[in-house]
């Protein structure tokens, strides 16, 4: 059996693809010692292959230390068994981050790509697979525009613009940069059995189209694991749209300890230890663009923040499904919805909507006692059409009547994070500019008394509670409402079946 063959089946490819060509990059002059910068000798075989009409550039076992490295249409980078892409700590080795009009309107890191350690545009055809590494140790976790005249280190392993029919499938990222693997503006995206561990953002998917995310795990205690944005970087608002994420895992283990089996969990990220490590599931915060029709599935959360779905920059956020998740050492809400105004867009961008949202089947163990799960939108825009089912969340507890007394600030304007509005004064939901919000069989308890509510709800429109168990402590009330028309509650345990058309304030 010939080598091409070989290499055809451990891609995943039928022998029918046999005539397709495979360029080892070893034959263009690359050493793989780990040493000398093997750049020049890859992007020759990324060109070879493209010329070609086609083909599949072969990295055998070995490390290969690089720069830049041009991905180009109708072509598959297959990083074998023992082999590491290593990212040059030379700032002579990446190419310059392009000009971007747009690029006050998003973080630097979004707004440009050719500072990547693998970077593509306007390109059909590509893949990344195989079971090697990619290792960005010579990559930077932040940075700003540069000095004029100098030249910097990359930002990310991997970004893609522009671009379709893209698959990633089957390697590791270890300590990727900023952004181990930044898509925007992609359609026809596979990613599938990738594990990341880094030191910044897992995989950030942005204004893009038609993307499968599976089998995936990605440890990140320093930002988010798997993040869906929609920026304005392309100059004009595009929605990420039709996504599945599923049978995946987000962790916020310290750096590097995911990929080497020790699970450490010491990281904490912020201003302070109290706000413990990131590495959640997020939509968010660039949000201009929206979000549409998603669907995510089997999903675990460890050791991280809780799943969180932000719009604040003019975009809509609608019509997302989200199931069956389980979540355990959960550092801020389980649960949390933003609709916000920050406005982060061109001038004049009006404020977005949040609206049919479905959640369900989430089991929830030693979750922050701080800030419960929230649901909140600002005065005179409403978060819409919310249904969350099947939910059993177990908090610390431990609150005091001091902070069930707190009146949370609107904080309109604010970055979208749990921790904006401070303490919460409910345990288990804070529900506050809704309208039409339905929980079925949802259950919350404390592991140590907590003197709060179980839900406050303030100035919400239609909200229809059925069997709804909350543990509460004696002397303490189950429910606070505060300017709430439409208030419905039946076959509860412990609580009278209550239907109230209209209440200013309220406690039972």
């Amino acid at each position: 059996m010939t080598k091409n063959i070989l290499i055809l089946l451990a891609c995943g490819l039928p022998l029918c693809a046999a005539g397709a060509k495979v360029f080892d990059v070893t034959d263009m002059g690359a050493t793989g010692n780990g040493a000398t910068l093997d750049t020049a000798a890859i992007n020759k075989a990324i060109e070879a292959a493209n010329a070609a009409g086609g083909g599949t550039v072969h990295f055998p076992a070995g490390t290969y230390l690089a720069g830049s490295i041009h991905l180009k249409s109708s072509v598959t980078l297959f990083l074998d068994q023992g082999s590491t892409i290593l990212a040059s700590d030379d700032p002579a080795a990446y190419d310059e981050a392009e000009p971007n009009q747009w690029d006050k309107l998003q973080d630097y890191g979004h707004s440009h790509f050719r500072n990547s350690l693998i970077w593509g545009e306007n390109l059909n055809n590509v893949a990344i697979v195989g079971t090697g590494r990619i290792w960005g140790k010579g990559l930077v976790r932040s940075q700003r525009a540069p000095e004029p005249g100098k030249r910097q280190v990359g930002n990310k392993s991997i970004a893609l613009k522009q671009c379709r029919n893209v698959t990633i499938r089957d390697i590791s990222i270890l300590m990727g940069g900023w952004f181990a693997i930044l898509a925007t503006g992609d359609d026809n995206v596979t990613i599938d059995n990738v594990k990341i561990d880094t030191n910044r953002d897992g995989m950030d998917i942005i204004s893009c189209r038609n993307v499968h995310i599976s089998n995936c795990s990605v440890n990140s205690p320093f930002d988010d694991g798997i993040c869906l944005k929609s920026d304005y970087s392309l100059g004009f608002a595009r929605a990420d749209e039709n996504i599945t994420i599923t049978n995946s895992q987000v962790t916020g283990y310290d750096a590097g300890t995911f990929l080497d089996g020790t699970y450490q969990r010491t990281a904490t990220y912020g201003r302070n230890k109290a706000e413990g490590p990131t590495g959640r599931l997020k939509f968010g915060t660039e949000s201009n663009g929206g979000y549409k029709n998603i669907t995510i599935s089997n999903v675990v959360f460890d050791y991280c923040r809780g799943l969180a779905l932000e719009t604040v920059d003019g975009g809509m956020l609608e019509d997302v499904t989200i199931d069956n998740v389980t979540m355990r050492d959960i550092w801020n809400s389980p649960i949390f919805l933003r609709l916000g105004e920050r406005m982060r867009a061109p001038e004049g961008t009006p404020v977005g909507a949040l609206r049919r949202v479905n959640i369900s089947n989430f089991v929830v163990y030693n979750a922050d006692p701080r800030f419960a799960s929230i649901i909140s939108g600002v005065p005179g825009h409403d978060i819409e059409d919310v249904k969350l089912s099947n939910i059993r969340i177990y908090y610390k507890g431990g609150g005091t009547r001091e902070q069930a007394a707190l009146n949370p600030p609107e904080e309109e304007k604010g970055y979208p994070e749990p921790r904006m509005f401070g303490e919460m004064p409910a345990y288990g939901f804070f529900l506050r500019h809704i309208k039409d919000i339905q929980f079925n069989n949802v259950e919350v308890s404390v592991m140590k008394e907590d003197l709060r509510p179980a839900f406050v709800l303030d100035q919400v429109r239609g909200a229809e509670f059925q069997n709804v168990k909350a543990q509460q402590a004696a002397g303490v009330p189950t429910f606070s409402l505060k300017d709430v028309e439409g208030f419905t509650l039946r076959l509860s345990p412990g609580l009278p079946d209550t239907q109230l058309t209209s209440v200013k304030q309220r406690s039972f």
